[in-house]
């Protein structure tokens, strides 16, 4: 179904367009990084809908539902003397195991492989019953999430866009300047208008 074309809209068909180019057969993950303030989930959800527009088949994911528990977090960062550490999600937050092993690594192998898009609810702080998904030869998955290019994930990713123009957490800014994924990211947005986004030119587009 065609949506309502407006500024936003229309950029993200460009974008959209460019991914198809380079990346239009097979399996294909897409990620998303940047700030929640930024909208990046409201970003990633608008352009799985684009993607759609052509009955692709997009599928939708975000490192919020791959976190670990309190207590684990707890747990390990008791182990790493690091229980008062305030960029402790950052440290040690997510369970990229898991994200590899029930979500990317089962996408990427294509066939009849059963995936899974959630694994932990952090706001109930309970596992979710997993709801096992499988996806044609040709498919894209749309991941979003905090510091998702860091070293241990950024090879994961075929397209990767970085949005910006919303301020920083205290963490997001350690992670800014520890892994600068401005100069690995496939794209830079602007996303300080919401509705009008615009792309940013960087050395590695």
């Amino acid at each position: 179904m065609k949506l309502v074309s407006t500024p936003r809209i229309d950029f993200l068909r460009t974008l959209a367009g460019e991914i198809l180019h380079n990346y239009g057969r097979g399996r294909t993950i897409i990620s998303i990084d940047g700030t929640e303030g930024a909208g990046r989930a409201a970003f990633a959800d608008d352009l799985a809908a684009v993607l759609r527009e052509d009955e692709r088949h997009v599928f939708r994911a975000s490192l919020r539902y791959f976190q670990y528990s309190r207590a684990e977090r707890q747990r390990i960062a008791s182990e790493l003397s690091a229980a008062d550490d305030p960029d402790l999600l950052y440290r040690i937050g997510y369970d990229y195991s898991a994200l590899r092993r029930v979500l990317v690594e089962p996408f990427r192998m294509g066939g009849s492989t059963g995936f899974v898009t959630e694994e932990f609810d952090p706001d109930r702080d309970s596992w979710i019953q997993p709801t096992w998904q499988t996806a044609p030869e040709d498919a894209i998955l749309i991941i979003d999430g905090d510091y998702i290019n860091r070293p241990e994930l950024r090879s994961l990713w075929l397209f990767s866009v970085l949005l910006e123009g919303q301020p920083a957490t205290d963490s997001h800014s350690r992670y800014l300047a520890e892994v600068h994924p401005r100069d690995i990211v496939s794209a830079v947005v602007d996303l300080t208008n919401q509705q009008a986004p615009w792309r940013v030119l960087n050395d590695s587009c």
